[in-house]
């Protein structure tokens, strides 16, 4: 309780000073008056003395401002009394948040990051009428402009990937082989598959099936592939032959020899057409050219599954059932890389038509990975693993995004975005293991085919002009064709 003695002088001395401590005194000269207040005590910081007079006194540093004058609140520096226990401190919170923005409402009760402590506002200056629609302004609700467009923009949707095929068409005598690669989409708009000893022609624009070739009692088909241009097709037969035949007029025009056994995996670049067998050896063979192949690759120590030239035709990557990954140059007899890190054969390969040097590959049911690797350098730049056997990867040439299929043991079929990896889609539907893989020459769609004798067309990426979500035309599902 005040002492009558303040309450007489009418000031509000703190406790411990009175009166005689305090001394007030007035100067003045020819040209000013002023009133010096100078308080006796041990933390006197400075001395004034006035040329009118010969004495000395003293003044101190502190300034003591009226708060009713002053505008403290534009520079959010007035700080509430804490809050008292059993307090609505809840409920002030909320409401400064409302009032003046979610940063406002997220401080901690210790102070620290407060908003409305000096560390974080004593530079931060409010205007009181400034206008909303200026962006360096506050919003109406005292939110930056930056935080609040931040907070207002939605995040992207995920890209919505229709779950059901939207045609399916049965391939009678599709086998059910990991080694073997019975299905390829020309350029043309033609899908190739090899059922049994046949190799049928199933064109998307009309769906028209034709019979290609049949190659006999005594052999079979177990591979198939289209040039780039998509006019010529070849076929790696089991007894080891590499036939090219002409796509539009359904005729023969050229049959090579070399390996000894099936030839289970065929890839074309500009000119040379790669193939893969059995008996471990990659020949390269030349049309232009009346010799059955012009060299010969060793390396693998197993069956070659796996064969995929780069774009710009400068290396060649192939897989065996020896696990390894090897990677080929134009010139050289021997690999450039062996890539060991795989534990289960290597069938599924794929070059990234985004990034050169890129190249995917995934692994048998032993090892379930997808790995990325530079071929630079040979360094692994990540991987994934899918939880089952990897039969076939497809970069997407519209969206940097890839698509594989899986065997045991879940046969499904995934979407995946590169670099994060982060999954689009997971398609399900065949019965057994999705061991063939094909895209359409527009990007869009994938075809899927599995040793339940089914072929599945799935609409999974966006068209390079416009990329918005694909249709589900899921309806076309319940109509079923034949592929012979």
């Amino acid at each position: 309780m005040d002492s009558p003695q303040r309450r007489k002088s009418g000031l509000n001395l703190p406790a411990g000073m009175n009166e005689t401590s305090l001394r007030l005194e007035t100067f003045s000269n020819s040209s000013s008056s002023f009133r010096s207040i100078s308080i006796s005590s041990p933390r006197m910081i400075s001395s004034l003395s006035s040329p009118s007079s010969s004495k000395s006194s003293t003044c101190s540093d502190r300034f003591i401002p009226c708060r009713s004058s002053s505008r403290l609140h534009t520079f959010g520096l007035i700080e509430e009394s804490p809050a008292k226990e059993g307090g609505n401190e809840a409920y002030s919170r909320l409401l400064k948040s409302e009032l003046f923005g979610s940063d406002f409402g997220s401080f901690s009760p210790a102070g620290q990051g407060s908003p409305m402590s000096p560390n974080k506002n004593m530079l931060r200056f409010k205007t009181e009428h400034s206008g909303p629609n200026s962006p360096y302004s506050p919003s109406i609700l005292g939110q930056d402009s930056g935080f609040s467009s931040e907070a207002s923009t939605p995040p992207k949707p995920p890209r919505k990937v229709p779950k059901t095929p939207h045609k399916v068409l049965d391939a009678p005598s599709l086998q059910d082989d990991f080694y073997l690669n019975l299905v390829d989409w020309s350029s043309q708009n033609v899908l190739a598959v090899g059922l049994g000893t046949c190799v049928y022609l199933w064109t998307a624009s009309n769906s028209k099936v034709t019979k290609l070739c049949d190659l006999g009692p005594n052999d079979s088909v177990c591979a198939v592939q289209w040039t780039r241009e998509g006019s010529y097709i070849s076929i790696g037969t089991n007894l080891g032959q590499v036939q090219v035949w002409d796509g539009t007029q359904c005729k023969r025009v050229r049959t090579m020899g070399g390996h000894q056994t099936r030839t289970g995996v065929l890839a074309w670049n500009s000119r040379i057409l790669s193939s893969g067998s059995r008996d471990r050896n990659i020949l390269q063979h030349d049309l232009r050219v009346s010799s059955d192949y012009v060299s010969k690759l060793v390396g693998h120590k197993s069956e070659v599954c796996g064969l995929k030239w780069s774009l710009d035709d400068r290396e060649l990557a192939s897989g065996g059932n020896d696990n390894q990954l090897l990677v080929w140059n134009q010139h050289s007899q021997q690999p450039v890389l062996k890539l060991t890190e795989h534990a289960a054969a290597v069938k599924a390969i794929a070059w990234s038509p985004h990034q050169s040097n890129l190249l995917a590959s995934g692994g048998g049911t032993a090892d379930r990975c997808i790995r990325f690797w530079n071929t630079t350098n040979g360094h692994q730049l990540n991987k994934i693993d899918t939880g089952s056997q990897v039969c076939n990867l497809s970069w997407s040439k519209n969206v940097n995004e890839l698509v594989s299929t899986h065997g045991y043991s879940q046969n499904q079929i995934m979407v995946w975005k590169y670099p994060s990896l982060a999954k689009v889609a997971t398609l399900t539907g065949h019965s057994l293991r999705v061991l063939y893989l094909a895209m359409s020459p527009d990007g869009q769609t994938i075809v899927t085919g599995a040793g339940d004798e089914t072929l599945r067309f799935w609409n999974v990426f966006p068209s390079v002009k416009a990329p918005t979500p694909v249709k589900d035309t899921g309806l076309w599902s319940l109509g079923r064709t034949y592929i012979r």
